[in-house]
């Protein structure tokens, strides 16, 4: 798995990130801790060594599993981008929505980036962890009521502390990018990119390609959607969020099933799942640094690392973008 330089930073990442929020629990239905950890680990053996979570995944659960994988497979092994600004803690800031820790109580969440808050995030997030400094430290959303230069002296704070090593923003405008990269330089800009939503494409990518600034795309199977396993039969589990988008509901879920019939031969002609076409795809396109792709356990961990283990051809790539054609589904 080739390793990736992060913007201007000292970062790198593999090309492949673990994406740790389902494993968190909440609003996917629950979780297997210890499944987790397997794929965790299935995925660091093959070169996935960077692992992307967030505080409010689970309040806390996700960290936490990442905490033991740290402890058994050593911190130098691994690659911790994490993010702030969703507090359950600080009751301050703009009401959010409301979460639990899989099966616990339900709290009421906050966007909120002021200092105390950061600081407080920071702590807590580096004793789930299991570590004494974060990788790439994200603002999950714009805080509407912190400007975010004072969030950045925080992180400049942080940074100089040596708790952080480089800072991100996570679906961020390129207005806000810019002011909070007045303060501390941006790394990366974690942003929703898929085969079937591409609006970044407009302003993000080119801004990030001009400026040297990593992009780590989320959601590029759109929440697996894109893997052709969640079929118009397909019945969801109490509390998974997905039955309630708009990529899920129809006619969208049949005219992208329809669509990945159509290029189910390319990988087919490389011996491929759906799946792995498609990340292989994601990390095609310009700008993007690397792709964030969850998985429940051992088997999808594996695949999902595998999906560089072959190379599309032009024509290919051709043929999915003429069969993929006006298939984007917007905000």
């Amino acid at each position: 798995m080739e390793k990736v330089k992060l913007g201007n930073s000292d970062l790198y990442v593999s090309s492949i990130v673990f994406g740790a929020w389902a494993i968190g629990g909440w609003m996917w239905g629950g979780t297997d801790d210890d499944l987790a950890l397997e794929a965790m680990k299935a995925g660091i053996d093959l070169g996935v060594t960077s692992i992307d979570t967030a505080p409010v995944y689970g309040l806390g659960h996700s960290e936490k599993i990442i905490g033991r994988l740290i402890k058994e497979v050593g911190r130098d092994n691994v690659q911790v981008l994490t993010k702030y600004g969703w507090n359950w803690k600080i009751k301050s800031g703009e009401p959010l929505l409301k979460g639990s820790v899989p099966g616990g109580e339900i709290k009421d969440i906050y966007s909120y980036a002021g200092k105390d808050g950061v600081i407080q995030e920071v702590e807590d997030s580096l004793r789930r962890l299991n570590t004494d400094y974060i990788d790439l430290y994200q603002i999950h959303r714009p805080d509407p009521l912190t400007p975010i230069e004072e969030t950045m002296e925080a992180i400049e704070d942080l940074i100089r502390q040596g708790k952080v090593r480089a800072s991100g923003v996570s679906n961020h405008t390129v207005e806000l990018m810019k002011r909070a990269d007045s303060k501390v330089e941006v790394a990366s800009s974690q942003s929703p990119y898929s085969m079937v939503y591409r609006k970044i494409e407009k302003d993000i990518v080119p801004h990030c390609i001009e400026n040297n600034i990593g992009i780590l795309a989320y959601s590029p199977l759109q929440r697996g959607l894109l893997t052709g396993k969640v079929t118009s039969d397909y019945k969801f589990k109490e509390g998974d969020h997905r039955a309630n988008t708009r990529f899920f509901k129809e006619p969208n879920r049949t005219r992208i099933n329809e669509f990945l019939q159509r290029i189910k031969p390319i990988a087919d002609g490389h011996n491929a799942s759906l799946g792995q076409l498609v990340i292989n795809w994601t990390l095609h396109r310009p700008g993007i640094t690397a792709a964030l792709v969850g998985a429940r356990d051992r088997e999808q961990a594996v695949q999902n690392a595998q999906s560089l283990d072959f190379q599309l051809t032009s024509e290919e790539i051709d043929q999915i973008g003429n069969e993929l054609g006006e298939l984007v589904i917007e905000d």
